[in-house]
């Protein structure tokens, strides 16, 4: 296994295969130099693991497993809790995210497997439920049978079921997980009998939280994210690939976005994300900032977020301040903040001379607790206001 850190510029030199060889070149997570033996090095800002071909390559993040976890999840789904993530003793990706899946599926399946009313449409000798009269007539012009029927059935087979199971086969298939944490996910398998196989290349199941599936919510936000994060196939050689990778950057946009979007919720005006605009009059200069708060359909605020570090110095490049400046004068707000993903000196407000405009700097602390980290976009939210 090869382990390497999130942005590290150096590598190991190792021999491999040419499967190996292009599939690491395609996986986005690390960079291959030389002809053979091979140097390694992680590309910026991504993180995760590849299993190809036999080997097996780690880039650690600076945050940890699963604090990157509950990152990914909030973002793509605010419900997302830290109890999900948090307390997971195990060592490596792989073993991380497998008995997180395993311990929230496992505490939603204790009260037995949630059923459903699902509506089928089918032909059939025995009338259940209503028929379907044009299709009856479309297809059997003048006959009474088969009858072409519309029925509610109380199943298993029900969107959430057949996600969770889609996410235990796919983690369950995925090398270098720990047996006993295998032996788990067969069981809770064989627990989802009934539930519908996911054929390759299908549309995920959508499923909608409510009081009926409440105790599913935690299992089926880790099987969104193990099924929209975690891939697995067989290469020709018939060796098993299976790839968790992540730009950390776009982790912690879209974070700071939903973040942000949720803390401004009861307030006045709309959250934007991406927000489109153009600094010069021609329409030439596209912009887009990361996050833009309208009221009454005119821009407020301003955030970009940042995925980097203080300097050696104990400062930001100047050019972000450049670059949120230029989405101010755009879009004429005066107050804008640069939240970056770390940093020493707290917020920073800086006022810019001949502008009335003042663009605060505002470092996150990733390491401190889900509950926390919430706590200083909030506390960035309110302060927006004053």
């Amino acid at each position: 296994m090869i382990v390497l850190k999130e942005n590290a510029s150096a590598g190991p030199t190792v021999p491999l295969t040419a499967a190996q060889v292009a599939y690491l070149r395609d996986s986005k997570l690390v960079t291959i130099r030389g002809t053979g033996p091979y140097t390694i090095t992680p590309k910026m800002k991504q993180v995760g693991a590849v299993h190809a071909h036999g080997l097996d390559v780690v880039v650690t993040p600076k945050v940890s497993i699963q604090r990157l976890l509950f990152l990914l999840g909030y973002a793509a789904n605010p419900g997302f809790l830290s109890e999900d993530v948090e307390g997971v003793q195990a060592d490596g990706l792989w073993p991380i995210v497998a008995e997180t899946l395993c311990r929230n599926a496992e505490r939603a399946l204790a009260g037995g497997v949630l059923q459903g009313y699902t509506t089928d449409q089918t032909t059939s000798s025995v009338l259940r439920g209503r028929v379907r009269v044009a299709d009856q007539i479309a297809r059997r012009p003048g006959r009474m049978m088969p009858l072409e029927i519309t029925h509610d059935e109380y199943t298993v087979d029900i969107a959430e079921n057949r996600l969770l199971r889609a996410a235990v086969r796919r983690m369950c298939r995925v090398p270098r997980v720990p047996q006993a944490l295998r032996t788990r996910l067969r069981h809770l398998d064989n627990r989802l009998d009934g539930a519908s196989t996911l054929r390759t290349g299908a549309p995920l199941p959508r499923w909608r939280p409510h009081r009926l599936n409440a105790r599913y919510h935690p299992a089926l936000r880790i099987a969104d994210l193990v099924l929209n994060t975690l891939s697995f196939e067989v290469g020709e050689d018939g060796l098993a690939i299976a790839a968790f990778v992540v730009n950390m950057e776009r982790v912690f946009e879209d974070f700071v976005t939903t973040a942000l979007r949720e803390a401004w919720r009861a307030d006045q005006g709309r959250t934007h994300s991406q927000y489109p605009a153009t600094l010069d009059t021609g329409g030439a200069i596209v912009l887009r900032v990361d996050v833009v708060h309208l009221v009454d359909h005119k821009p407020r605020f301003v955030v970009d977020a940042k995925y980097k570090l203080e300097g050696r110095s104990g400062g930001y490049p100047n050019a972000d301040v450049y670059q949120v400046l230029a989405y101010c004068t755009a879009l004429q707000v005066d107050r804008a903040w640069l939240v970056y993903a770390s940093g020493t000196g707290g917020s920073a407000p800086r006022a810019i001379r001949n502008t009335g405009i003042t663009i605060t700097e505002y470092p996150l602390d990733l390491d401190s607790a889900p509950r926390d980290l919430l706590a200083q976009v909030n506390q960035l939210a309110r302060s927006a206001w004053i």
